[in-house]
Order: C-alpha cells, then sequence, then structure tokens
C-alpha cells in the first residue's frame, strides 16, 4: 500500500476531529489539495456559526493571524493548511505563534521537489531549514502513513506550534504499528526502519519522503555485503531533546550520511562534522518527481556511490 502523507494526515484528521471537538481546521483556499478536511466537519460561515472548517480564501498571512487568535482565546486547538513553499506568506505569523506558544498547527503539504512539474517556484528546498530555525517550532515530517499519525499525535500534545510537512506523492509503509516499534520512538523520537543499531557499516539519516530511497539504497548494499542502517527522524527538534547517550546510540559511531530534499544547512544546523549530507543547494527543476530527484542527485545510485567512496 501505498499513500501520500498528505492523504495520510487526512485519515488522521478523520479520526481525530471526530473524537476531539475542540479543534478547527481550515485552509487557505486549498482544501482539495491539504486534504484538510475530514468527512463529518461542517463549513463555518454566515449562515452556520457552529462549523469548524474555515475557508480562508488565498490569505496564507491572514489565516495564520486568525489560528493565533482562536489558540489565544483558548479552548481550541485550530490548524490550517497550506503549501510549505507559501509558509513565506505567513511567516511573521508563524513566527509569533511560536513566540506566543500558542497551539496552532501549520499543515504543509507538497513538501519537496517531489511535487513535479510545477518546478522550482512551488519546490521548497529552503523552508524546512528556516522554519527549524524558529525557537520553539516543532517541525514534523513523517515518511508513511504510520509516522503521519505519530506527528499528528505529538503535535496535539506539544503545548506549542508544529509544522507538518507532507507529500504530495504517494509513499510505501516502512514502519509497521507494533508495540516494540511504538516504545522505540516514543524513546528515541525516530524509528529505524532498516538495518541494526548493533553492527552497520553506514548509517543513513533521512526525513519524509527521502526515507523510502535510504531504504532502497540499503537493501541494494546488502548485496555487495555492506551492512547499511537507516534511521528516520520525523522531527529534528524532538530528536534532539533526547539524552545525548541516546541521540549516539540511535546514530552510531561509523559513517553516517543525512539525506534531504532541501538545502544541506539544514542537517549541517543539527549535526556535527562526522556527517555527509546529501541535499539540494539549488532551486529545483520542472518534471516528474522521478526525474527531478534523479536529476539533483536525491537518489538511490547516489546514495550508494557516495557510501562506497566513504567505505574504501
Amino acid at each position: 500500500m501505498k499513500t501520500s502523507t498528505r492523504k495520510a494526515s487526512q485519515l488522521c484528521l478523520d479520526s481525530i476531529n471526530k473524537f476531539l471537538d475542540s479543534t478547527i481546521g481550515g485552509s487557505a483556499d486549498l482544501t482539495p489539495s491539504n486534504n484538510t478536511k475530514s468527512k463529518d466537519l461542517k463549513i463555518l460561515n454566515k449562515d452556520n456559526m457552529n462549523g469548524r472548517y474555515i475557508h480562508y480564501g488565498v490569505r496564507e498571512h491572514g489565516m495564520a493571524s486568525i489560528m493565533n487568535g482562536i489558540s489565544l482565546h483558548s479552548g481550541f486547538i485550530p490548524y490550517g493548511g497550506t503549501f510549505l513553499v507559501f509558509s513565506d506568506y505567513c511567516r511573521p505569523s508563524i513566527r509569533l505563534s511560536a513566540m506566543m506558544n500558542t497551539k496552532v498547527i501549520y499543515v504543509m503539504t507538497h513538501d519537496s521537489i517531489g511535487l513535479g512539474e510545477d518546478g522550482p517556484t512551488h519546490q521548497p528546498v529552503e523552508h524546512l531549514t528556516s522554519l527549524r530555525l524558529i525557537p520553539n517550532l516543532k517541525v514534523f515530517r513523517p515518511c508513511d502513513l504510520n509516522e503521519t499519525l505519530d506527528c499528528w499525535i505529538s503535535a496535539l500534545n506539544y503545548d506549542g506550534a508544529s509544522v507538518l510537512a507532507l507529500s504530495r506523492q504517494d509513499l510505501p509503509i516502512l514502519n509497521q504499528r507494533t508495540k516494540k516499534r511504538n516504545e522505540f520512538f516514543n524513546k528515541y523520537s525516530s524509528n529505524l526502519i532498516f538495518g541494526s543499531l548493533l553492527k552497520r557499516d553506514i548509517t543513513f539519516i533521512a526525513t519524509g519522503s527521502e526515507v523510502e530511497i535510504a531504504h532502497k539504497a540499503a537493501r541494494s548494499l546488502e548485496d555487495d555485503n555492506i551492512s547499511a542502517t537507516v534511521v528516520s527522524i520525523p522531527c529534528i527538534e524532538n530528536f534532539m531533546e533526547i539524552r545525548k547517550s541516546d541521540r549516539e546510540k540511535i546514530l552510531g559511531n561509523g559513517h553516517k550520511i543525512y539525506v534531504e530534499a532541501g538545502v544541506s544547512t539544514g542537517g549541517k544546523s543539527f549535526f556535527d562534522e562526522s556527517f555527509n549530507f546529501i541535499g539540494v543547494n539549488r532551486f529545483g527543476a520542472s518534471g516528474p518527481k522521478d526525474d527531478v530527484y534523479q536529476e539533483l542527485n536525491i537518489s538511490v545510485e547516489n546514495l550508494i556511490k557516495t557510501t562506497k567512496v566513504l567505505l574504501r
């Protein structure tokens, strides 16, 4: 089964909005693309003030400002959707969300070069990094359906502002919801996708849609008797809050590659010089998503090549 994390988010919201009557959803004129309206939510308008979904129009800054006001009123948890690249339009309000510790959840879809044909104007390469630099703001980027649920639960439990960066493209389920796996995530704010923490030649650290690429590369390296471990870190801020010894346990002492379809300075802000970084340090390109990933070297082939160079 494959599904985009934006659609996975809608599945989560179908349950969240049904059992949590304090949520108020919305979108800045992108509801069908953001998948922010769950089945049971009624529209809030002049004819129905009991509705719990707001059509904000093409007003990202207005939407974010209104959500801050709703949160400050207390009693409600607002969430609103737009494309990740349009976070620039509402950045002042996002910054205020973080400054005031308002419980606001920004659902930002089309989170990478994976959106494809819309091209560089709509492909956010610097946005994850710029948002992660805002104090108190948690940025979540899940790799599959199950991590999307983890991220929604974490955002709802966090007494502050959050961003959910979600994919347009379909992604496979790489996490199975077992008791052992859930306990691992709750303790280490990460998921072991492939391989072992005990014996490994290389560790791939990734977020979002690049976890699938790292997983494919790790499986391919097995054929060359190279042990690769894949770790997904959906929220780097949460990961950095766990004990240093636990972080070292997850990341290992050997070669490490951090891969993300964004500027590599993002990873360098959190991880030291022992890491190798594969990122997108230019604007994107227009074309089918697979072609764009290949063009920008966010690929299985580049991960394998880089690994073999490091292990010489």
